[in-house]
């Protein structure tokens, strides 16, 4: 995914790469707006290839970034109705932790 089309939902909103770097440095004026999108480039990166490689990353009260396999099946072409194969693949899933599900459900 590109770097300009990552979103991120805050309080309702919806919230690009570049404005999550601002809020942050806004919020933090003592880190440089450049430091600020390092460590955010780095922490992306670093969840990216944890699951690149087939591991699980845990952000504890946040969520967990994991892998799932998809088995290869026969599909069906919407268009034509006609039978497909599909191959394997391997898609990513998250699960949200306890303390952001509480937070979400106002508890």
């Amino acid at each position: 995914m590109p770097a300009s089309s990552a979103q991120v939902e805050i309080k309702g909103m919806q919230m690009i790469r570049s404005e999550l770097i601002q809020k942050i440095a806004d919020e933090n004026p003592h880190l440089f707006q450049r430091d600020v999108d390092r460590i955010v480039s780095t922490i992306f990166d670093e969840i990216t290839e944890a699951m690149a490689n087939g591991n699980r990353v845990e952000l504890r009260g946040f969520g967990a970034f994991s892998v799932k396999r998809r088995d290869p099946r026969i599909g069906r072409n919407p268009r034509t109705g006609e039978a497909v194969e599909v191959e394997e693949k391997h898609v990513p899933f998250f699960k949200t932790g306890k303390l952001l599900r509480d937070r979400l459900n106002g508890n």
